[in-house]
């Protein structure tokens, strides 16, 4: 009777969820395995769900035909050629960009950043602009802009709320440069939404980057699965996409749009078997395939790229408003129910990083939990006590360390004292050190909702978050497993 209570509340609260229903039909019929097993799965942003019946089609598929490497003209090759090449088109009709991009199938969206750090012409004079609010694969493009001389620069973000701060933005975009593409190229890279906050930052960004001469390089891995990409209306030069975290299956695929005119000005650094028309030993020589050939490297995974074409005919069917709206209502409700909860002495139990409210916001929420006295809870212990009732949720700092420094306030001050004391630092040891140093935390607890998640989930996680009401680090207990150390290396040195 409470439960359903509270679900009344909530129709009241978010009457748009109604509209949602054909979205509780399919979680019957395609993800049965939830309810059956006993799960709830918060972990969107992770990793997506895939639906039975993708798999089914998937394994028909297979069994239909004789499918053979593609670097071929035999039956066999041109039955995977066809395949290939019509996901590829199903690809750029999905983000509607038929008209100017390709798409260049990659292993993941870390493939696809890494080709464009790779391949971007940095020069000495050139400039990178990162955001503090990057994964770490977008990160990682600096170390390419770094071997070449160009400068590395990052946007701040605005506290509490972890937006990015527009007037930083727009400041380091306009420098000193004229507004129009001239001079060392210079690319500039943010995500469409934070995989760490679910803040979605502006995507006129694109725009104002192009008006200053900028190529823009869009992460929407943490996007792409409940927001649709126009490529016609934003026109970003790079966009990296994750296709398990849009749809769930295949894993292992990702891919890279890019504007034509924007691949043609990326240098590879090497070549491989498919990337070439042409390759000689003697004369040392080669010639790079055109267009999104001379960027597929080796024998491309030809029987799981057709799962993708699957896997979009699956999300139109669910339809992505209507995930959208969904996302919407249970993010809401977390953030609502989450900030609500108090101790017996008034203390909140649950802090929120990044907004406190739906605007502008993806179905992200990212927290920690603190005792009475206001002292951090271990969200490794947190995580166990989660799963413990079959709660799958992530904790961390999500490869993304811009946006867990900003919201804890962790100075480079902070990190260099830190491997003062260490220099095998791994995250569980830094945030030991960080918690002792200032009450700082490293890492967090995020639950993230999609295309399955229904009401129950979140309400499951709100109850398990109720129950840490007035716990103490003594009385939740320690955590029983480490992760592993890491080597950290000073970028530049």
């Amino acid at each position: 009777m409470a439960a359903a209570t509270e679900f009344e509340r909530f129709l009241v609260e978010f009457p748009d969820y109604r509209t949602t229903r054909a979205l509780d039909d399919l979680r019957a019929s395609e993800y049965e395995h939830l309810d059956a097993g006993g799960h709830t799965y918060l972990d969107y942003t992770g990793a997506c769900l895939y639906g039975a019946s993708q798999v089914r089609e998937h394994a028909a598929w297979m069994g239909s035909g004789l499918y053979g490497n593609p670097h071929s003209a035999s039956p066999a090759s041109s039955a995977a050629t066809a395949a290939v090449e019509d996901t590829r088109r199903h690809v750029l009709r999905w983000f509607n960009g038929t008209r100017d991009y390709v798409c260049v199938f990659t292993q993941n969206a870390s493939a696809a950043l890494k080709l464009v750090g790779e391949s971007y012409p940095f020069t000495p004079g050139g400039r990178l602009l990162l955001t503090a609010d990057n994964h770490n694969s977008v990160n990682g493009v600096r170390q390419y802009a770094l071997a070449k001389g160009a400068t590395v620069e990052y946007a701040g973000l605005t506290f509490p709320e972890l937006r990015l701060d527009r007037d930083d933005v727009l400041a380091r975009l306009a420098g000193t440069g004229a507004p129009q593409r001239s001079g060392a190229p210079r690319l500039f890279a943010f995500p469409a939404q934070s995989n760490f906050s679910g803040v979605k930052h502006p995507l006129e960004f694109v725009a104002e980057a192009h008006r200053f001469g900028w190529d823009v390089l869009l992460d929407a891995a943490a996007f792409a699965p409940t927001n649709r990409l126009d490529l016609e209306a934003v026109q970003p030069d790079f966009v990296s996409i994750s296709f398990y975290k849009m749809f769930g299956y295949p894993t292992g695929v990702g891919c890279l749009l890019a504007r034509r005119d924007a691949l043609a000005r990326l240098q590879r650094p090497w070549f491989a078997g498919g990337t070439v028309n042409f390759a000689t030993v003697q004369a040392r020589a080669h010639l790079l395939s055109p267009g999104e050939a001379g960027f597929e490297d080796g024998t491309l995974n030809f029987l799981a790229i057709p799962a993708v074409a699957i896997g979009l005919r699956h999300l139109e069917r669910a339809g992505l408003e209507r995930i959208a709206t969904r996302v919407h209502c249970l993010t809401g409700w977390l953030l609502q129910e989450l900030l609500a909860l108090k101790h017996a002495n008034g203390r909140s139990l649950v802090r929120i990083y990044g907004p406190a409210t739906t605007t502008m916001r993806g179905g992200v929420v990212t927290m920690n939990f603190y005792d009475p006295d206001g002292h951090l809870l271990d969200y490794r212990r947190i995580e166990e006590l989660a799963g413990a009732r079959r709660i799958s949720l992530r904790t961390g700092c999500f490869c993304n360390p811009g946006t867990g420094e900003t919201a804890e306030h962790i100075t480079e001050e902070d990190i260099l004292a830190a491997l003062d004391q260490s220099h095998d630092m791994s995250l569980p040891r830094f945030l030991q050190f960080i918690t002792h140093r200032g009450g700082k935390s490293a890492g967090a607890i995020r639950v993230s909702v999609g295309i399955a998640s229904n009401f129950d989930d979140v309400q499951r996680f709100v109850e398990f978050a109720a129950s840490m009401r007035d716990q103490t680090r003594l009385s939740i207990g320690e955590t029983s497993f480490d992760i592993a150390s890491c080597r950290i290396i000073r970028d530049g040195s």
